[in-house]
């Protein structure tokens, strides 16, 4: 499976989407050659690890003038690069954009995400 590697994040979050429980994650340190801003981790009931992610990262500099970040989706069949905001860089911005961009792949519409945490 395509996913970010996490060498240590900060849980900020948690909320509940349908049947997942997802965790917001900060301050993460990363081998991966991308700067992570914040990582939605997505896991399904049952399972003991996230399989579905949504991150925000850091462009690179040749890329400012798209946004400071972009946010990307990872799944089973690989990661998606879903555009580039200055929005992403903020927690708020990015968990409402990370949530629309959510529903189609695991199908849940209609629902709002509630913060537990």
């Amino acid at each position: 499976m395509s996913a970010p590697s996490i060498q240590t994040a900060i849980p900020k979050r948690r909320y509940q989407f349908g049947p997942y429980q997802v965790v917001l994650l900060g301050e993460v340190e990363s081998p991966d050659p991308v700067r992570y801003q914040f990582i939605l981790a997505f896991v399904r009931p049952g399972a003991t690890k996230p399989d579905f992610f949504i991150t925000s990262e850091k462009n690179p500099r040749a890329r400012a003038a798209e946004g400071s970040h972009r946010m990307r989706v990872w799944q089973v069949q690989g990661d998606v690069e879903c555009g580039s905001s200055n929005a992403y860089g903020n927690a708020d911005s990015f968990v409402d954009a990370a949530f629309a961009e959510a529903t189609i792949p695991l199908g849940i519409v209609g629902v709002a995400p509630v913060r537990v945490m």
